[in-house]
């Protein structure tokens, strides 16, 4: 999502009790408080797809799925990650955590830049976080940053099994891409039905 600076400098509890009046979500980085853009469709099919698999796989389990409407707080920043996991959280607030296990973030030209510096630094620095992933919307390409690889990222495409090692779930590529309209599924597709055929 586009975010769009809406106001000067603002304290967490300033930003914390516009949000709850507020029309548009916004993200809080520092005292700066940017505005979040619409989404794309393959943005929506990406989120919702990610979302049901991992929602599935954890129906047993004590953790939780939440989807770009819970805050993750993080050191001196607010943000809405498109898909978080949390399993363990008693601090008991409603509107944030700070303590997510897993973080997902579909990346848009606009936003490409923050979720891979800003957003990955402010991540990494939370105890609780084991995994941070990005999932490209304009081709097929997954970047995996672990804890347990000391944040190293690595790479998934249309073939592969990517494995979200800090829930124990492990979905194709081309699962959590389907319905998404790029050049990557088009051509994927097209091979198959010529396979077919």
């Amino acid at each position: 999502m586009a975010l769009e600076r809406a106001h000067s400098y603002i304290s967490e509890q300033e930003y914390l009790q516009g949000e709850l009046i507020a029309e548009l979500r916004h993200e809080y980085i520092d005292g700066q408080v940017f505005a979040m853009a619409g989404t794309s469709r393959n943005h929506s099919l990406l989120v919702s797809n990610c979302v049901q698999m991992v929602t599935n796989h954890l129906q047993a389990s004590p953790c939780m799925t939440f989807s770009s409407e819970i805050k993750v707080k993080t050191e001196g920043c607010f943000f809405y990650p498109d898909v978080m996991v949390v399993c363990d959280d008693d601090q008991g607030n409603d509107y944030y955590t700070e303590k997510p296990t897993l973080i997902v973030e579909v990346l848009s030209k606009n936003t490409r830049r923050l979720d891979k510096t800003t957003k990955l630094a402010a991540y990494r620095a939370l105890p609780s976080l084991l995994e941070y992933v990005l999932i490209e919307q304009d081709h097929v390409e997954i970047e995996v940053f672990r804890r347990a690889q000391n944040w190293f990222a690595e790479h998934y495409f249309l073939g592969d099994s990517i494995s979200f090692e800090s829930i124990g779930l492990s979905v194709g590529v081309v699962d959590l891409y389907h319905r998404v309209n790029n050049e990557d599924m088009r051509d994927y597709l097209q091979q198959l039905a010529q396979q077919a055929g």
